[in-house]
């Protein structure tokens, strides 16, 4: 039984110097492949040097929170880095870019206006390089939607990954119908997220996929509360090697076998990011 981390930071600091370590355990734990993406120029040589030396994949892009450390030049040293490695097959998507209103000083001027232009710049870069994307919705729904219809109105359907999707269900649907597969992750192993396990009950099983987000995001059984963490016990490590035991919860709210949904969610990656499926050797067909 084989699974896709279709969202994971394998680049983050919490990682560092153990990278390669954290890589062999997910794949001891039956985690064929990570997407790793980018959140800011800086990073995005890294992304791409892991997803090579871990026969895994990357995408580029500026992610909402990075925009207010941007440079003038970082959207067009953006485009030439997708210029540069569009015929890389571990290049799947343009990404993690969206907007963030959970931030209080992104909702405000200038940053909010600032966000809105670099995520609709980057939507404009994918279509230039028939680029899925994979989207950071928190708190933007409804604007990240307009933005979508607006840039996509007189082109092939949109595909890619609204991550860590916690949307209403009618946004699901518009998310779907636009093209998307929605992400679920550690957020749905909490029996208190109640509107989130409902969407992952009752969305389509052809319409999501799996993620970890790691190191962010974690499940349940690695949270330790600020009270604990305070009293000297540590947080978890949230790691791609979680990724299966998501995904017996996730079975068992949906009431489907662990193959099942390894099955139904692999097919569901490669359909979100096609360049998945030739890197993975297999079909897309569920």
């Amino acid at each position: 039984m084989r699974w896709i981390d279709t969202h994971c930071h394998l680049d983050a600091f919490e990682f560092a110097g153990d990278t390669s370590g954290v890589r062999s355990s997910a794949a001891a734990a039956g985690v064929q492949h990570c997407v790793i993406p980018a959140v800011e120029v800086g990073n995005m040589d890294t992304v791409r040097t892991l997803a090579h030396a871990g026969g895994d994949s990357y995408c580029l892009g500026i992610h909402p929170l990075y925009v207010k450390n941007a440079a003038p030049d970082s959207l067009a040293l953006l485009a030439a880095r997708l210029a540069q490695h569009h015929a890389d097959p571990r290049l799947v998507a343009v990404g993690e870019i969206g907007l963030d209103y959970f931030v209080p000083e992104l909702c405000l001027s200038p940053l909010r206006e600032q966000q809105e232009y670099f995520f609709r710049e980057q939507l404009i870069l994918a279509r230039s390089h028939g680029l899925p994307v994979v989207l950071h919705v928190r708190r933007s729904v409804d604007r990240v939607l307009k933005h979508l219809r607006e840039v996509g109105r007189h082109g092939a359907p949109w595909s890619g990954i609204a991550h860590a999707f916690n949307g209403s269900d009618v946004q699901a649907q518009e998310f779907i119908r636009l093209g998307f597969k929605l992400g679920f992750g550690g957020a749905l192993t909490y029996e208190r997220a109640l509107r989130l396990r409902h969407l992952a009950q009752t969305v389509p099983l052809d319409s999501l996929v799996l993620e970890t987000d790691a190191p962010d995001m974690p499940p349940h059984w690695l949270y330790t509360t600020a009270q604990n963490r305070a009293g000297g016990s540590a947080q978890g490590r949230n790691e791609p090697g979680e990724l299966p035991r998501i995904a017996e919860v996730l079975a068992q709210l949906r009431g489907v076998s662990l193959q099942t949904l390894a099955d139904a969610t692999t097919h569901n990656a490669c359909a979100a990011l096609p360049r998945l499926a030739a890197l993975l050797g297999s079909t897309t067909q569920p």
